[in-house]
């Protein structure tokens, strides 16, 4: 258990720092470049490995709240330290634009006077971030008692998402806004988060419906307070960022349809 612990707080800022120290020697990037692609690398990564252990563990589970999955409760042990590394990197990621900016906070206060500015633009992801150690880690391997692996497979799949959400922030960094690749991506970080995000949570409340055969609007009754309590804070933040992905994409169209006026 700590083992695993240890490794992913080893490995995610690791990651973080042979790739950003990567890009600054043999691509010549600067340290903001260099630490915005890092954060967004790292981030894709950890998608992917979250994805693919969410595919094996799903698939496997024929019974989806006896069946156990040894992947499951590893890879959270793993991953729970990337949350509190992702925080930092936010902030470093915040921290550098605002140096490229030239805010004034960056020369009177230093990196403390960074951070209420930091809160207040990415208030919404931290809390995420928090809850996801303080509650989810604890839910997910402790309060579950060993059912239900089935379920944690499928949230795993959540992180589908994540590659294209960041392949897009690097392409807005650029200035590619018009290329073709960021017309594709967004369509498939479109799909991909109404898919893996949005639908995620009346999916697992539908699954369990049918294997417990009850109607779905009796689940919340059923099922443990934990999950309905991590389903009404998580399940509205997910259609708030995507009414925002959406809001982006037709300001972009807008903008694209104005241009070629």
């Amino acid at each position: 258990m700590l083992g695993l612990l240890a490794a992913g707080s080893v490995f995610f800022p690791g990651l973080f720092f042979v790739s950003k120290q990567t890009l600054k020697l043999l691509v010549g990037w600067s340290e903001a470049d260099a630490v915005v692609v890092s954060t967004r690398l790292v981030s894709s990564l950890q998608a992917v490995l979250a994805s693919s252990a969410g595919c094996i563990i799903a698939s496997s589970c024929g019974d989806i709240m006896e069946d156990r999955h040894p992947l499951t409760e590893a890879y959270i042990l793993f991953a729970t330290p990337y949350f509190l590394y992702d925080i930092y990197a936010m902030f470093l990621c915040h921290w550098h634009k605002l140096q490229v900016k030239g805010h004034q906070e960056t020369h009177s206060g230093g990196l403390k006077a960074a951070v209420p500015s930091y809160l207040r633009r990415e208030l919404l992801m931290v809390l995420h971030h928090i809850f996801m150690v303080a509650f989810c880690f604890p839910a997910s391997l402790l309060w579950r008692r060993g059912k239900g692996d089935y379920f944690q497979g499928v949230l795993f799949l959540a992180e589908l998402s994540t590659p294209s959400v960041c392949l897009g922030k690097v392409l807005i960094q650029f200035k590619k806004q018009s290329s073709l690749l960021h017309k594709v991506n967004g369509v498939i970080m479109l799909a991909t988060f109404f898919g893996c995000r949005v639908l995620l949570f009346p999916y697992l409340y539908y699954a369990y419906s049918r294997y417990a055969s009850i109607p779905w609007y009796s689940v919340p009754l059923a099922a443990p307070w934990q999950c309905n309590l991590g389903s009404a804070l998580l399940w509205p933040l997910q259609i708030y960022w995507f009414c925002l992905i959406c809001k982006g994409a037709v300001r972009q169209f807008k903008q694209h349809s104005n241009a070629h006026q």
